[in-house]
């Protein structure tokens, strides 16, 4: 879909655990309740199947570099919805996790991607995880594959929840001053379920932010 670009001051604005832990709580206990966390939240003014890791340019905003080193592989092998606002606030969460792992990559939490698509817990939750990846010492390598997507609209329109399954089996740490990568035994812990709760832009741009997090670790419905 061919975007707007961003709003300057949101391109410009400020924007080791495998995104194991939910922002602001423990693992996500509610997935049976029919409210969408966050639905009532309004969004504060940032500050197909398998895809590769890097959006294509006509899925991101102008001027936003989602770009991934080549040995960091992030899959979305799920179908989009037909509700266009659903298909594209999956979109977008696919690419608020891109902007997190472009900031452990960069090693920084001030990327213009980080600021485009996350506001609020999002940005928070965010940069608690590149954080823990910079203070280790660590990048990633490897494939992190994302499947079996659902989305729910809130009533208001205003918010959609992503809920989907990620597998990081194929995904490692590798320290940054010696390169070694660091395998594990595979096991339930690469299993992880995720509920992120997608903000609409408040000023008409088609753009997505993600505002609040939820982590189910050790999800054996995603083995």
């Amino acid at each position: 879909m061919k975007r707007r670009s961003l709003p300057v001051a949101a391109a410009l604005a400020a924007s080791a655990a495998l995104l194991l832990t939910a922002c602001g709580g423990g693992d996500d206990k509610s997935s049976d309740n029919d409210k969408i966390a966050g639905a009532d939240q309004g969004s504060a003014t940032p500050s197909e199947t398998a895809e590769s890791s890097a959006a294509p340019a006509e899925d991101k905003p102008d001027g936003v570099d989602l770009s991934l080193p080549k040995d960091m592989n992030l899959v979305f092998d799920w179908d989009k919805p037909n509700d266009k606002d659903e298909a594209a606030a999956m979109d977008d969460a696919a690419n608020y996790l891109r902007a997190i792992y472009r900031g452990v990559d960069k090693r920084t939490t001030k990327d213009a991607a980080l600021a485009a698509y996350a506001t609020g817990d999002g940005v928070h939750y965010a940069e608690t995880q590149i954080n823990e990846w910079i203070k280790g010492g660590w990048t990633g390598t490897g494939t992190r594959r994302h499947y079996d997507a659902t989305t729910r609209s809130a009533p208001n329109g205003n918010s959609v929840e992503v809920a989907f399954c990620a597998d990081t089996g194929k995904f490692y740490g590798k320290e940054v001053k010696t390169g070694k990568v660091l395998k594990s035994e595979p096991s339930l812990k690469d299993f992880n379920y995720y509920k992120i709760i997608m903000t609409k832009y408040p000023t008409g741009e088609d753009l997505w932010q993600a505002s609040k997090v939820f982590v189910e670790t050790e999800a054996k419905k995603c083995q």
